[in-house]
């Protein structure tokens, strides 16, 4: 599909549940969202994938250069003001790393995640990134093509139908596309910025990466104040093609909680995050200021399991939890929490016509008074809603 910004249009590949927790893709240097296709299968068993084409690159438009770094990173998250997303976990590869890095600098409140592969805050040195965009508008890219190959992937790997298609989006890249973010790279620098980035966030590099080596990937994990490193063997600068299934397995062993560490700092980031598209960015500020010391730990606690641990788990899309939620409530006469989650509704695809569907099986089930208190409950709230909406 393409979704229209102000001054682009941009190619975007969306897969997964609609209610699923949000997983945007950012793909490196000189290719497309194509250099995740062979991951995008198993992380969407778990996440709604999204995977748009970098501005000048892919199936997306190509604006005259120079690009930047925050520029591209508002684009991204453009796309998902666009696409009504409201926070996301962010995987980059290369520039994808640095732009997702000048993302949860600029909008944190919007990131439950970031994982960095084979990146790094900076890529020195500016004369050559200047020298290589000044030859790719006079010559194009086929002459560099065995040299970046030659970097991307491992001797061993080369010769594979993945690598021979990796090196075909390369030389259909736009020429201009890949010249204005190789000026992008040129001067950005977010090496001083780094300890403000205190999501969650993992680290990811391939053994043999001659671009962003080993070295520059733990001394990028160890500058970020909540990282882990994982070291991929027989991989090189763009794992994502080479070792897909090892890259998705990792990813998904650090985004989707197991439960195993209910005191993990993910899990507090993770359920805000949650918590925060279910019920309201306006209610939870308002529940927050009136945390004390009474109720600090107990408030800590519902974050991290209950919007953490359970509505993030991916078995059930956020409608699905969201009728179950409201049918347990209803049953068990829980009015103000009840309340509570019809308001939330509208945050997670359930409607009105479910919401009394619902209660018919409360009704059943847990009997017709407790189904009655909630019925009427449920009017007055969507009633309050429907004059809010047009009022």
């Amino acid at each position: 599909m393409f979704v229209t910004l102000p001054d682009l249009n941009v190619h975007v590949r969306l897969d997964g549940p609609p209610g699923a927790p949000a997983l945007l893709l950012l793909h490196s240097l000189g290719t497309s969202s194509d250099i995740w296709d062979g991951m995008t299968e198993a992380l969407s068993r778990h996440f709604r994938v999204i995977r748009p084409d970098m501005r000048g690159h892919g199936l997306t438009g190509v604006t005259p250069g120079p690009y930047t770094i925050e520029g591209l990173a508002a684009d991204a998250l453009a796309v998902l003001d666009v696409l009504g997303v409201g926070t996301a976990h962010v995987a980059g590869v290369s520039i994808g790393g640095l732009i997702a890095q000048a993302m949860t600098l600029h909008a944190p409140d919007r990131l439950l995640s970031v994982a960095l592969i084979d990146t790094a805050p900076v890529f020195p040195t500016e004369a050559s990134w200047r020298e290589r965009a000044t030859t790719v508008r006079a010559s194009g890219l086929a002459g560099m093509a065995d040299a970046v190959m030659a970097r991307w992937i491992t001797p061993a790997g080369l010769e594979t139908p993945a690598a021979r298609g990796l090196r075909q989006i390369f030389l259909r890249t736009d020429p201009e596309g890949y010249a204005a973010a190789c000026e992008a790279l040129a001067v950005c620098d977010l090496s001083a910025r780094l300890h403000a980035i205190t999501l969650p966030a993992l680290v990811v590099v391939g053994e043999d990466d001659p671009s962003t080596p080993v070295a520059t990937a733990r001394t990028l994990a160890e500058a970020l104040p909540s990282a882990r490193l994982v070291v991929l063997s027989h991989a090189s600068h763009i794992p994502t093609v080479e070792r897909p299934d090892a890259v998705a397995q990792v990813l998904v062993d650090f985004l989707v909680p197991t439960g195993d560490d209910e005191m993990a700092p993910d899990l507090y980031a993770v359920g805000m995050g949650v918590r925060r598209a279910v019920l309201g960015t306006a209610h939870v500020e308002r529940s927050t200021t009136r945390i004390t010391a009474f109720d600090r730990y107990f408030q800590t606690f519902i974050t991290r399991t209950a919007w953490g641990q359970v509505w993030s788990r991916p078995q059930f899309d956020r409608r699905t939890r969201s009728i179950v939620t409201l049918a347990l409530l209803a049953g068990l006469g829980c009015e103000e929490e009840f309340a509570l989650h019809v308001r939330a509704s509208r945050n997670t695809g359930c409607s009105d016509e479910d919401i009394a569907e619902l209660l018919l099986h409360v009704a059943v089930y847990a009997g017709i008074p407790k189904a009655n208190g909630a019925i009427r409950c449920a009017k007055e709230i969507l009633a309050e809603m429907a004059a809010e909406k047009n009022g």
